[in-house]
């Protein structure tokens, strides 16, 4: 704060006080306007709101002697005058707050979608404590309602994780329902704790973690890996709460060329619509038994069938489609086309 600036202020301060101590009145808000205008700009020019009261207290003790009224007068106005000054110190910290939250936010936006420039993005990076020239992995947490910024369990995590591993370049943030967690790629173990908290946190959800690449660019497509896998996995119906896109690599390569999947699953599962009842028992069944590794005592327990009705349906599956589950000849063929229908939502949706 400037000398003369405060100078005058504090002068203009001691007039204000000596004018309500007279009557005992409170002051306006139009009177105590420029105190909370003071207060604004001394928070703009880094002063502590501490320092401020301390040099407004010794103000008061400077005019006292020379205040008319009485002591309750004039401490009612200090209050007022306090107030002001407070109020408008963080009045201009809210604004701060909110413009770095905002810039925090583009930022976000900016890199997750790698819409800006990689270069002014890296520069950006650095004041939210990441090194975009390293290595970074993304991990994404799915809850069982949409994440918001501010609610609790995003608190929660953030508070779990930082007081677990520091700042140490991790960025935390919520997207389009979903928890998100960048670190660097060589601390694994941040992304491994972050999902635990995650789970422990809603007692359930799913976490998916990207792999590691380099560069700006290398974190968006750790974001998109895990975004995903949290697709996969829905669509897969994995039980796994963590699931990692390096181990699910396979099922972008079964799905590449669509068209050729879309007639695996025809030509393969097609007889099962002519079934009673509808494909979805026998898909079921089909995922079952290749999931407990073709023990048909594993898949009927999963099922919650007798081994007797498990072996029905999968002599049944034999009969309609002409693929025995049970001969390893034909097994490749129809796990294959299993995933592909669940992949690509059938029989829902039409191919």
């Amino acid at each position: 704060m400037g000398q003369d600036r405060t100078t005058d202020t504090f002068d203009d301060y001691a007039a204000l006080l000596a004018s309500s101590s007279i009557t005992g009145r409170r002051l306006s808000r139009t009177e105590l306007e420029p105190l909370r205008e003071f207060g604004e700009e001394a928070a703009g020019d880094g002063s502590t709101l501490r320092s401020l009261i301390v040099q407004h207290i010794a103000e008061i003790r400077a005019a006292w002697p020379g205040l008319p009224g009485t002591p309750d007068d004039v401490l009612s106005a200090v209050q007022q005058t306090v107030e002001a000054l407070c109020e408008g110190y963080e009045r201009a910290q809210r604004f701060a707050v909110r413009q770095q939250e905002a810039a925090r936010r583009e930022f976000i936006d900016d890199l997750l979608y790698g819409r800006s420039d990689l270069g002014r993005l890296a520069e950006r990076a650095e004041r939210f404590g990441l090194q975009l020239s390293h290595a970074h992995a993304v991990a994404v947490a799915q809850g069982p309602a949409p994440y918001a910024e501010g609610d609790s369990v995003p608190r929660r995590v953030e508070r779990a994780v930082i007081g677990r591993f520091g700042e140490r370049r991790i960025l935390l943030t919520t997207k389009e329902g979903l928890l998100v967690c960048v670190a660097p790629g060589d601390q694994t173990d941040v992304l491994t704790y972050f999902a635990r908290q995650a789970y422990a946190a809603t007692d359930g959800g799913r976490t998916a973690i990207g792999r590691t690449h380099r560069g700006a660019g290398g974190v968006v497509h750790s974001y998109e890996e895990a975004r995903s896998a949290l697709d996969l996995a829905g669509r897969l119906e994995l039980e796994e709460p963590v699931l990692h896109a390096s181990n699910l690599l396979v099922y972008p390569v079964l799905t590449r060329d669509r068209q050729a999947m879309a007639d695996l699953v025809r030509t393969t599962l097609g007889p099962l619509l002519a079934a009673r009842g509808g494909p979805e028992p026998f898909l079921q069944t089909l995922t079952a038994y290749f999931d407990a590794g073709c023990v048909a005592a594993e898949a009927a327990r999963r099922l919650a069938l007798s081994v007797r009705a498990l072996t029905y349906r999968l002599e049944r599956i034999h009969q309609l489609t002409g693929s025995d589950p049970t001969d390893p000849r034909h097994r490749y063929t129809l796990q294959t086309a299993v995933i592909g229908a669940r992949l690509l939502n059938w029989p829902e949706q039409k191919l």
